[in-house]
């Protein structure tokens, strides 16, 4: 009889018990799932980092070098684990040093909880000394921010913060927390948010639009598909698979997309975009049935979007209804979540092949590696290319390893020649290309995929804005492999001036430290690579070493990315020189 009271009074209310709201917060993420923090501690946060110190057991804490650090490793866990990334940091300067990392999670709706130190509530308002007002700060790059100045509602904050975060299109979520917050006591009791009132994260799927594409598609002579992130962030790989095979439809990716299908299904036409494959991107404006599935139409993609699919009837199969006609006027929008959507679609569309169409991108992939791609993977001029070092990785990795990239030159070049054959297997800055990124979303990476390889490939620019986390590598033992492409440039931004500014190189050229000493006064294994002769057994000793390793490649200065969609210009006006 008792064992049964028990039961009931637990299935009524959660248990309650008196203490801070320090802990309150601890055993909230903890009833989150939270098993891995990133932060940085500092005086407004400090009463969480006590009450963590007998946490330690249940909650492991990343301990960062700078607080963007903390945002862009949560990132890295969030996209290679699937689950919520966490960043604690101090008030002022701690929570003002995320903004960049929650922007960037923002745009490419990776789903985060930052959590902030604050001033006690009484000093709210009155420039106290590492106040700032993280809330406006934070409004426009956050799905939702609260500031709690109460113990007692931490953990209601926390739970909406996790559901708003990881539901429908994820994104970052911010709460603040005042000192005296963290003080207080209370009696904790904890309840997981499983809906909030006119916040509908996941549209319902109108089954007469779907219908009314699969008509659309029936009748296609040259369907396309464009395959964004959205597939990987509705777990809707297979669905994807399932819809294209059963269809015949040709598909191409964008950058967030990539790994969403494997590198080598006979459908997967290859990438979009300004740095994108050649059939991809020309094919494009030759289709007569476009399906979005899961992408934003981001410009980087559409380039001048009064010249792209003018002639393409457009089926967006999307999750957020602010995407629909934002960009691209949609012929049939479907909403809901790829997952559901993409099964649905492959239920009312017919069997089919387009193996005509399909020739018409391989031919296309015939004259890009004929023009780009065998100079870039082969090269046989003296230096070392960007492409041939990505190609010895594949090899050497069997295409298994999380790609993690910083942004540039090197970026484009690794997302164009990096293999994949499982999903989550890319982890890039996309929306707002934040050098910087690469080297501590690759400890994210790992830490939430330990059991797989991941190799992070920065540039000697990038690498440069974020070095300090090598001692986070240092400290925490992260097995990180680290590829620095090294041309002594700013490479993306040399590329244009070469192009665009008549060779005026102005403020690209870089005077590097030698990063090898670099790394190992973090204790970090390296070597330096510029001979082709030298490079298989490099490569070789890196992915065989069993810590985190460093491998600097010293490339060609002036190689340039290509193909190439310049800004303002159509996607079918694409060079290959």
């Amino acid at each position: 009889m008792e064992t049964m009271t028990k039961e009931k009074k637990e299935t009524i209310s959660p248990v309650t018990k008196h203490i801070t709201g320090s802990e309150a917060l601890l055993l909230s993420l903890i009833e989150e799932g939270v098993d891995v923090i990133f932060g940085y501690p500092g005086g407004a946060i400090m009463p969480v980092y006590d009450a963590l110190y007998h946490y330690e057991e249940k909650i492991r804490h990343i301990l960062v070098r700078h607080e963007q650090g903390a945002a862009h490793a949560a990132q890295g866990y969030a996209r290679a684990s699937g689950k919520v990334g966490v960043a604690l940091v101090t008030s002022g300067p701690g929570a003002t040093n995320l903004i960049t990392g929650i922007a960037d999670a923002m745009i490419d709706s990776t789903p985060l909880v930052c959590i902030s130190g604050q001033v006690g509530a009484p000093l709210l308002g009155t420039d106290a000394f590492q106040e700032t007002d993280v809330i406006g700060i934070s409004m426009p790059v956050t799905k939702w921010n609260v500031q709690v100045t109460r113990a007692e509602d931490i953990p209601a904050a926390i739970a909406k913060a996790f559901y708003i975060a990881r539901t429908g299109r994820p994104g970052p979520v911010l709460v603040d927390i005042t000192k005296d917050a963290q003080f207080a006591k209370f009696d904790f009791s904890y309840t997981k948010c499983e809906s909030i009132r006119s916040y509908v994260p996941v549209p319902k799927v109108d089954i007469e639009k779907v219908k009314e594409a699969a008509v659309i598609i029936n009748n296609a002579k040259k369907p396309y598909a464009l395959i964004g992130q959205g597939v990987i962030l509705g777990g809707a790989e297979k669905e994807l698979i399932a819809f294209l095979e059963k269809t015949g439809i040709p598909a191409a990716w964008t950058l967030l997309g990539a790994s969403a299908m494997r590198t080598d299904h006979p459908l997967n036409m290859g990438m979009l975009g300004m740095h994108g494959n050649y059939g991809p991107n020309v094919k494009t404006n030759e289709c007569d049935v476009l399906i979005a599935i899961g992408m934003r139409f981001d410009d980087r993609v559409t380039g001048d979007v009064k010249r792209y699919a003018k002639q393409a009837k457009i089926i967006h199969l999307e999750i957020d209804p602010a995407e629909i006609d934002k960009i691209v006027n949609t012929t049939v929008p479907v909403l809901g979540d790829t997952k559901e959507s993409l099964a649905l679609l492959s239920e009312f569309v017919n069997p089919g092949k387009h193996q005509a169409w399909v020739n018409e991108f391989k031919k296309c992939a015939e004259i890009e590696y004929e023009k780009v791609i065998q100079n870039d993977l082969y090269p046989e001029k003296e230096g070392l290319s960007m492409g041939e070092v990505i190609r010895r990785i594949n090899e050497k990795t069997g295409c298994d390893a999380i790609l993690v990239t910083d942004v540039g030159q090197h970026q484009m070049v690794a997302a164009r020649y990096f293999k994949f054959n499982q999903t989550r297997s890319a982890i890039t800055s996309g929306g707002l290309g934040t050098m910087g990124f690469g080297l501590p979303a690759s400890i994210g990476a790992k830490i939430g995929a330990p059991e797989r390889e991941v190799v992070c490939v920065c540039g000697d620019g990038g690498l440069q804005m974020t070095i300090q986390e090598l001692g986070t590598i240092f400290q925490s033992e992260v097995a990180v492999k680290i590829v620095v492409l090294n041309n002594n440039f700013l490479g993306m931004v040399r590329q244009w001036q070469q192009l665009f500014f008549d060779k005026r190189y102005s403020s690209t050229p870089l005077i590097n430290p030698d990063f090898i000493a670099i790394a190992k006064a973090y204790s970090i294994a390296g070597q330096k690579v510029s001979s082709r002769n030298d490079l298989d057994g490099a490569i070789e000793t890196m992915i065989n070493h069993k810590g985190p390793y460093m491998l600097e490649v010293k490339v060609e200065q002036e190689d340039n990315v290509f193909p190439m969609v310049a800004a303002g210009s159509s996607v079918s006006e694409i060079r290959l020189e």
